[in-house]
């Protein structure tokens, strides 16, 4: 390899200038060592760059080792050995040959022989020498069981040379060690070392795996026996095996049993001191209610509004109680019931907090309301700490400073950051949870929501009352049908809900050109970017990937006044539309006036975030995005990484959010996803205008779709158990 013409440090994305029998040749790919004079043995196709001609796209590949005199000067003559130049290259293969490798690794004091050299400088190789090769045969070593150089590099880095005995004697020590090796890497290096698949450690581990999984999906625990049916099929092991482990494992206290269910050992925990702070905050302040609903009837005539009897039940708990749950779907009147709680805690001079879960809930719940909200995360102002994890300043020792904290969006609430948040309240602070329970579940494990309205422990007002449909709007009708499980019109009468059945891939991409480009803009008069787009899939035609892409090229489409920033297949342009996918609790953001004055700073960007691309710096290599709650961010190229085109998401995604338009193909949806409650979250995303493209087969499926994202949680059996408990007491 002759040299780097591009590399990113980040994440070893480089394109290579090399040469083939004598003819130059560019690689591009990752590579994630200095490849720096070294001979490769790449695997790829040619591809051919509209600016850069043909390149080689790297899929594998592998560092080959110069056996002749002339391979081994160019690899030394490269720079590969730090304190050898060209001169010195060609002096030691002149007095060494073939033979010059073999040399500086067996016997580098020989190399003192050459003018130019001292003793102590030949050792100072050998030792440069030796690292090489161990790092090389590291690295070839690991390769052979399929892990990625990135992934072999990591392993090496953590083990050294110790690293041949651990995989022959205990490769699943690696789930635990690296981030980024799971149980099938492992079991696929422990098959290659011969270790049988009933040994104990890959059993424990295999339970692990299937508990991780089963986390990663939503869930807090699993039925035993369900555990042990999925363990053993994985593992393909007799059940009795898996038993015996994991009764090991249960009488240890790595795992934890309540009755029928087994728990991730974390997860158990935080819902069982959730409940237990929930069960705290239960408490109630009497009032007078005459005297309140006084207050109530004149904020009500200030407005302009007039409460229905539910509403104005729920203010009133919210004053006389510790925790209250307001619940109900779209256009039930939550945002006016919200507002008038405001205002009496307010007038009562008390403080509020105000809070969503993502920062476009926030942004939505202060316009709204016509007061701030902050992120969840930011409210409990979360840090940065070693190894990309993260704490909340604000704990049971720092709690927050507020009479009075609401929440919206809680569907989309976890049971990791609800346990925080309940850890960061005062004991006299009124907590509001207001969320609709039919929407999608958190992203994260638990179902926290339908847990504390299911336990029955807590005052819990539902609002039924569809205000939005007296004004005529079949988007808030068709999605209170869809959750009651009944089929809606698709005659394409209404001037807000369509439907357009198409049965052939690209017709209906090109019906979503239209609808994007001209059709929906023009109606409703918005631009194209605030038609959103929403799939519940993220591969094939109708997928994420393929429609973002399809969606820049036409919304945004490639010009000379636009700088790109282009790594692989993904190219990011100035203007684009754009998505964090992961929390970086690092990343600094800016708030700025009008003047353009910084007037507020913070850290941490999260996953879901969206923004507009509004310049990238090929010179500092910079990236600029605003994001839609206002603050700016400044990605390096190697943070960029975590963006990816948002003028498509998946429907989970959009949770939280809410669009002028949104437009919806169905079409081979896999029947795991034929669920009612998916399609009535992405027909809830729109203000003005729906429009589903596909099939009526699979709209008709997904709405008797009994099949919604239904999890396996403890908190609400935590809430009974302890609330008897409590009760008990109280007696």
């Amino acid at each position: 390899m002759e040299g780097y013409i591009f590399r990113n440090e980040e994440n070893g994305y480089s394109v290579l200038d090399t040469s083939e029998n004598g003819s130059p040749l560019t690689v591009v790919g990752i590579f994630e060592t200095d490849v720096t004079g070294e001979v490769l043995r790449v695997t790829g196709e040619t591809v051919l760059h509209p600016s850069y001609g043909p390149q080689l796209k790297s899929a594998s590949y592998e560092i080959v080792r110069p056996t002749d005199a002339e391979g081994i000067r160019r690899y030394l003559a490269s720079g590969a050995i730090k304190g050898i130049g060209e001169k010195m290259a060609a002096r030691i293969v002149a007095a060494f040959g073939d033979d010059s490798l073999r040399i500086m690794e067996e016997e580098p004091e020989r190399l003192a022989e050459i003018k130019g050299i001292s003793l102590r400088k030949a050792q100072e190789l050998g030792v440069i020498v030796e690292e090489k090769k161990d790092v090389r045969a590291g690295l070839m070593y690991l390769q052979q069981f399929g892990i990625s150089n990135k992934l072999a590099i990591k392993i090496f880095e953590r083990y050294q040379n110790a690293v041949y005995q651990l995989v022959r004697e205990d490769p699943y020590r690696l789930i635990e060690d690296i981030e980024g090796i799971g149980f099938v890497t492992a079991d696929r290096i422990a098959e290659a070392m011969g270790i049988g698949k009933d040994s104990v450690e890959r059993i424990r581990a295999g339970i692990y795996y299937v508990l991780q999984t089963n986390l990663a999906e939503g869930n807090t625990c699993l039925p035993a026996d369900v555990m042990v049916t999925r363990a053993a099929a994985t593992l393909e092991v007799e059940e009795e095996a898996v038993k015996s482990v994991l009764s090991d494992l249960l009488i240890k206290g790595d795992m934890i049993r309540r009755g029928e269910m087994v728990f991730h050992r974390q997860a158990y925990f935080a819902e069982i001191k959730t409940a237990k702070l929930l069960l705290d905050h239960n408490w109630h302040l009497p009032q007078n209610e005459d005297r309140t609903l006084e207050e109530i009837k004149r904020i009500e005539e200030r407005g302009g509004y007039e409460l229905d009897p539910l509403q104005r039940e729920a203010v009133l708990k919210s004053v006389s109680n510790g925790l209250l749950l307001l619940t109900g779907g779209p256009g039930t009147g939550k945002t006016t019931t919200i507002n008038t709680m405001i205002e009496l805690f307010l007038s009562r001079g008390l403080s509020l907090a105000l809070a969503a879960p993502t920062g476009r809930a926030a942004k939505r719940m202060s316009e709204a309301t016509g007061y701030q909200a902050k992120t969840l995360h930011r409210l409990l102002e979360v840090k940065a700490v070693d190894g990309g994890r993260s704490i909340f300043e604000r704990n049971e020792d720092n709690p927050l400073d507020a009479d009075v904290v609401i929440v919206d969006e809680m569907s989309m609430v976890d049971i990791f950051l609800f346990q925080a948040l309940m850890k960061a309240l005062d004991g006299r602070t009124h907590l509001i949870l207001v969320g609709d329970p039919d929407q999608l579940p958190s992203v994260g494990p638990g179902r926290v929501l339908s847990d504390i309205q299911q336990s029955d422990r807590f005052e819990s007002i539902c609002l039924e009352k569809i205000f939005r449909q007296e004004e005529g709007s079949d988007i808030v009708l068709s999605a209170h049908q869809i959750q009651k499980g009944r089929m809606i019109r698709l005659d394409n009468k209404s001037e807000d809900f369509f439907f357009l059945e198409r049965d052939d891939v690209g017709l209906i991409t090109r019906n979503i050109l239209t609808l994007v480009l001209k059709q929906l803009p023009g109606h409703f008069r918005i631009s194209p970017d605030q038609v959103q787009v929403l799939t519940p899939v993220k591969k094939g035609a109708l997928g994420v990937e393929s429609l973002n892409e399809l969606l820049q090229n036409y919304i945004n489409p490639a010009s000379p006044d636009k700088r790109e920033y282009q790594m692989g297949d993904k190219i990011l342009r100035e203007g684009d539309k754009v998505m964090q996918t992961r929390n970086d609790y690092e990343m600094v953001w800016e708030i700025r006036g009008f003047s353009g004055i910084v007037i507020d700073r913070g850290e941490g960007v999260f996953n879901g975030d969206l923004g507009i691309i509004t310049s990238i710096d090929t010179i500092s290599r910079r990236i600029l995005v605003k994001t839609d709650d206002d603050k700016e961010v400044a990605y390096t190229y190697e943070q960029a990484e975590d963006l990816e085109l948002a003028y498509a998401m998946t429907i989970h995604k959009s949770q939280g959010s809410e669009y002028p338009a949104v437009v919806i193909p169905l079409l081979g949806v896999p029947r795991q996803m034929e669920y009612r409650n998916l399609l009535y979250t992405a027909v809830s995303r729109a203000r003005k205008c729906v429009t589903i493209i596909g099939s009526r087969q699979v709209v008709e499926d997904m709405i008797a779709g009994e099949n919604r994202q239904l999890r396996y949680t403890g908190l609400r059996d935590q809430l009974t158990e302890l609330g008897e408990i409590f009760d008990k007491k109280a007696d």
